[in-house]
């Protein structure tokens, strides 16, 4: 108590700033939020990055303290203040006086600078995708009919039918000596943000679509983020199907080091017959499984698997936690894949989602696929529907809900913008550099799927990054390909310019026909 004393003694001034109390219903008000962010800014600018608040000190260094309830929302409001600002609350010592409650919080600028995966789950309808990732995140045992996968589903018909529907993200993290950062609850922003905050390694999820009618959900889930690896869940009462071997082939055309999660294998029958149906399903394409059934089996794996020739499996089961540490510590293990080039490159986002959110206007969200945005800066968004892009600035950047001043390649984030003369749709990019739109592109392709033949004027739809369009295909080396072909074809888009890269990966799909490629030349619009 007479360090705070001391303190209050001293009166406000330099990195110093005394509040009596902090209330949501006044303080976090847009206005009053963004002058007392612009308030830490300046504090801490005189304490050399560092504030230091005394929270139930009134202006006049009279130490007047606070109900513990009072002083918690304090807390969590001036936790909110300093997200805004780009701090974080890094310590805090409580004080009690006569009944009543004083707290000292220092606030330091935080940073992102931490390893931060992106790992797309999908598999089978039913195969336990959402419980798997609900359970993980909130730590929570299932209770055998998907109580966890309320955290992935939040539109009314996906809690009716317990199926999901569209693209679910998660999060949670690990202490720099491997412990679990999980969430009380996985609903709250506030502590998905604090998770980012908090953990020395965060893991980010990005739960698809197992129901067939939604492929092209989950196609654009596997394709249209910056992913690090694949996650596939089979389930271990039911087994390997149609489906399973669709979310798989779609994770290996996008070259992603695949990991394989038996679930309910509490449920399974013959597991070993089913191990043995993996290691033939795998088999088929070129890889091999490695079981995992202890902690010796993870430190065996090295890093020879991280080529994505070798594939983890490991059982588990959310109803009696069954193998859910050793996900953990696989989870735990895994490193970032970004190469160097790609963080030191010009900042690149392909839009997915779009939000118009009060009091903070336009937000676009993605995972960024190389490079690094900072919040303030001028950006160029497009192309638009003349393949023209526009200027605009990003006024805030969010990464799970977590206010940031920077964000980098990998990471999922919504990111506010304004001065757009024109609506951002999902498949444009923001970009730190004017970029020029295409209209069509060669590609090296593969027809895995066809009933007939493929001839010049057909028309797929090709799931290219976030873009998800109709193009027209030509041959250009055969008068036509079928299935099992490779060849080498010209894609034009058939309504809009899109902005496309050499070496990206696609899929294009119609009707049961499905073929996977990669772009070899692009022709500017």
């Amino acid at each position: 108590m007479k360090e705070l004393l001391r303190l209050a003694g001293r009166g406000e001034g330099g990195n110093l700033e005394f509040k009596r109390r902090l209330s949501r219903s006044v303080h976090l008000r847009r206005e009053r939020k963004q002058s007392l962010a612009c308030q830490l800014r300046y504090r801490a600018a005189s304490g050399s990055g560092r504030a230091v608040y005394l929270i139930g000190v009134d202006d006049s260094g009279s130490v007047v303290g606070l109900s513990r309830d009072e002083l918690e929302e304090s807390v969590e409001v001036l936790s909110e203040i300093a997200a805004e600002a780009g701090f974080a609350i890094t310590s805090r010592k409580d004080y009690a006086l006569n009944g009543r409650h004083c707290a000292m919080l220092v606030l330091e600028r935080s940073r992102l600078e931490k390893e931060h995966l992106l790992i797309a789950v999908a598999g089978h309808v039913d195969h336990g995708k959402s419980t798997l990732v609900g359970t993980l995140v909130s730590g929570e045992a299932d209770d055998g009919s998907g109580k966890t996968r309320r955290y992935l589903d939040t539109r009314k018909h996906e809690i009716e039918r317990g199926l999901s529907a569209e693209l679910s993200y998660a999060v949670y993290g690990f202490t720099s000596s491997g412990e679990p950062v999980r969430l009380r609850n996985p609903l709250s922003r506030r502590e998905r943000a604090e998770v980012v905050r908090k953990a020395a390694k965060v893991v980010s999820f990005v739960d698809t679509v197992g129901h067939e009618p939604w492929l092209r959900t989950t196609i654009r889930g596997i394709v249209g983020q910056k992913l690090d690896y694949g996650l596939l869940t089979i389930a271990g009462n039911e087994g390997i199907t149609h489906i399973t071997k669709e979310h798989l082939g779609i994770m290996l055309a996008m070259d992603l080091p695949v990991i394989v999660v038996i679930t309910k294998c509490d449920l399974a029958g013959d597991l070993k017959e089913l191990q043995r149906e993996i290691a033939r399903l795998l088999a088929v394409v070129g890889r091999v499984p490695k079981f995992i059934d202890s902690l010796k089996d993870l430190e065996q794996l090295g890093s020879f698997w991280q080529t994505g020739a070798l594939v983890p499996v490991l059982a588990v089961s959310a109803v009696t936690g069954e193998g859910l540490e050793l996900l953990d510590r696989l989870l735990y293990m895994l490193p970032k894949r970004v190469s160097q080039p790609e963080r030191s490159a010009s900042f690149l986002m392909y839009i997915d989602k779009i939000y118009s959110i009060q009091g903070v206007g336009m937000v676009v969200s993605g995972s960024v696929k190389r490079g690094a945005v900072r919040r303030g800066e001028t950006l160029f968004l497009g192309p638009d529907r003349e393949g023209k892009f526009h200027r605009v600035r990003s006024t805030s950047i969010e990464v799970h809900h977590l206010s940031v001043e920077n964000a980098e390649v990998g990471e999922v984030v919504g990111i506010a913008i304004k001065g757009s003369p024109v609506e951002p749709r999902r498949g444009m990019v923001l970009s730190s550099a004017e970029l020029k739109a295409a209209r069509a592109f060669t590609a090296e392709i593969v027809v895995l799927n066809h009933p007939t033949r493929i001839a010049s004027g057909y028309e797929p739809v090709v799931h290219l990054e976030t873009i998800s369009e109709a193009v027209v295909l030509e041959p250009l080396e055969r008068e036509y390909l079928a299935a099992g072909d490779r060849g080498r074809v010209r894609m034009t888009f058939k309504y809009h310019p899109h902005y496309v890269e050499v070496g990206q990966r696609f899929v294009f799909r119609e009707g049961r026909s499905k073929g996977i490629g990669v772009v070899t030349e692009v022709h500017r619009a």
